[in-house]
């Protein structure tokens, strides 16, 4: 990816003070979403602990699940 565009998009992320944790943040949340890491590991390598990364992530309107589609219809039918 373009470093230029990057750098773009993750400044205008105002949750972080310096571009590096920035970027760091929009890397983590693709991995989270794609659930490559958990997200006890996303809040501990942004320094926050697992409900404060929750509640950033519910301020930004992303949905976010440790259940599959599958689990949350069956959640939803009880």
């Amino acid at each position: 990816m373009n470093p230029e565009l990057t750098q773009a998009i993750a400044s205008e992320i105002q949750l972080f003070q310096n571009i590096e944790q920035k970027e760091n943040f929009l890397f983590l949340l693709g991995a989270l979403l794609a659930k490559v890491i958990s997200l006890k590991k996303a809040a501990e390598v942004l320094h926050l602990e697992p409900a404060e990364l929750l509640k950033i992530l519910d301020l930004m309107g992303i949905e976010f699940s440790y259940l599959c589609e599958e689990d949350v219809a069956l959640e939803k039918s009880w």
